[in-house]
């Protein structure tokens, strides 16, 4: 992780803003794009979701992200990169995850974003309950984000 880097897990929520500000401070003169990723807790195709919880792995959660983080610096010229993500439970509609990430350029600020996350869904260590009126159950790992991986 580089020193314009922020990795964080938390149950707390984020203030979108507050990270955008930070990411355009990092290099004013020089940042020519800021892009933003934030994923939010949603209804089901299936069914109507009231709450969704997330655990992790402390520790080894962060240590992946760091090592996600750390690719996408060596694949991007990039000036910093913050990622958010929330544990605990949550309902529907509260943020989950932030991804920001800054650069010169926009083309790498929008392929270290989308990377960042393929990669985040893909690898890192989270464990998602769904809450619905059936019940609760365990979310598997999606074929699709198995396959946004790939393209990396």
């Amino acid at each position: 992780m580089k020193t314009n880097d922020l990795i964080r897990v938390q149950e707390a929520d984020f203030d979108i803003s507050e990270h955008y500000h930070q990411l355009r401070q990092i290099n004013p003169a020089g940042t020519g794009a800021v892009v933003v990723f934030v994923g939010l807790v949603r209804d089901l195709d299936d069914a109507k979701l009231e709450a969704m919880e997330l655990e992790h792995y402390p520790g080894m959660t962060e240590s992946c992200l760091d090592h996600i983080v750390s690719e996408a610096h060596s694949r991007w010229s990039l000036e910093g990169v913050h990622v958010v993500h929330r544990v605990g439970k949550l309902l529907r509609h509260e943020q989950i995850v932030f991804v920001g990430v800054t650069s010169r350029h926009r083309a790498d600020a929008f392929n270290a974003c989308e990377f960042v996350m393929d990669y985040l869904k893909q690898d890192a260590p989270f464990w998602k309950a769904e809450f619905t009126e059936q019940g609760k159950r365990w979310v598997q790992v999606k074929a699709s984000d198995q396959q946004a991986g790939k393209r990396w």
